[in-house]
């Protein structure tokens, strides 16, 4: 027979199973026993949820620095891009204003 937190069968008096004697377990005991220990459970549990989300918010936190730290850095792409077209065809421009002296 398997027993569990709400379980009523508990021996009235000692038994003998297999050669072991088990001793006589008051019914009150076994049960408050096994709620702390739930209640334990429980507490661990709860423990661990708020754990868990405070170190969510913190990555929460950390991936939005990230996206703007990102954000940033395209637009400095997009700044840098421009002035390397800018200055190509700038030096494209005067090229062809020495090409022109050459040849006149």
């Amino acid at each position: 027979m398997v027993s569990d937190l709400f379980d009523d069968h508990i021996p009235d008096r000692p038994e003998v199973s297999s050669g072991i004697v088990l001793p006589k377990i008051d019914k009150e005991d076994t049960s408050l026993d096994r709620l702390k220990n739930l209640e334990e459970k429980i507490a661990g549990a709860i423990s661990k949820v708020k754990a868990l989300k405070e170190d969510k918010i913190l990555l929460e936190r950390r991936i939005k620095e990230l996206e703007e730290q990102l954000n940033e850095k395209n637009q400095e792409v997009e700044r840098l891009s421009s002035e390397k077209f800018s200055v190509k065809r700038q030096v494209e421009d005067l090229l062809t204003e020495l090409e022109t002296l050459d040849l006149g």
